[in-house]
């Protein structure tokens, strides 16, 4: 599995065009370079995830889920909603993300690549850089969560 680390900043063209980080792609060695690119359930960003992780993701989901509830039912349609199949073109190793994905994260004209261990996220700068949290609020987390 892709380990994916670091932050990358990159300007959307008109068509919705950028470069993928060439540091993110020579991390993925032999694997193929497609992804899925879905609106994130927690946060106002895109989470890119590649494409055998996307299967390995969805299957694990779909195995806690009863499809004869309706409410499992609406989740899984809903979780399957805003997300789109996309791969660098050969020459510039750009990626075009539909539209109405960047506007769900109100991107103007520079996004943000952050490397989330199995997933890349793709952000508005602006909301990127509000969305960091304090050194404090970090500890308190932590002590919180890991004891």
């Amino acid at each position: 599995m892709v380990k994916f680390i670091g932050e990358y900043k990159a300007k959307v063209d008109d068509k919705g065009r950028l470069v993928f980080p060439s540091a993110f792609k020579s991390l993925m060695g032999d694997e193929e370079l497609r992804f899925v690119v879905k609106q994130d359930l927690f946060s106002s960003c895109l989470s890119i995830y590649t494409y055998t992780e996307w299967e390995r993701q969805s299957e694990e989901i779909k195995s806690r889920l009863n499809f004869f509830n309706p409410e499992h039912s609406r989740f899984w349609r809903a979780y399957m909603d805003n997300r789109a199949l996309i791969e660098p073109d050969g020459k510039l190793g750009r990626i075009t993300i539909p539209k109405y994905l960047l506007d769900r994260i109100n991107v103007d004209k520079e996004v943000i690549f952050f490397g989330n261990d199995h997933k890349i996220e793709l952000w508005a700068k602006e909301l990127f850089e509000s969305s960091k949290m304090a050194d404090s609020d970090i500890s308190a987390l932590a002590q919180k969560i890991l004891g």
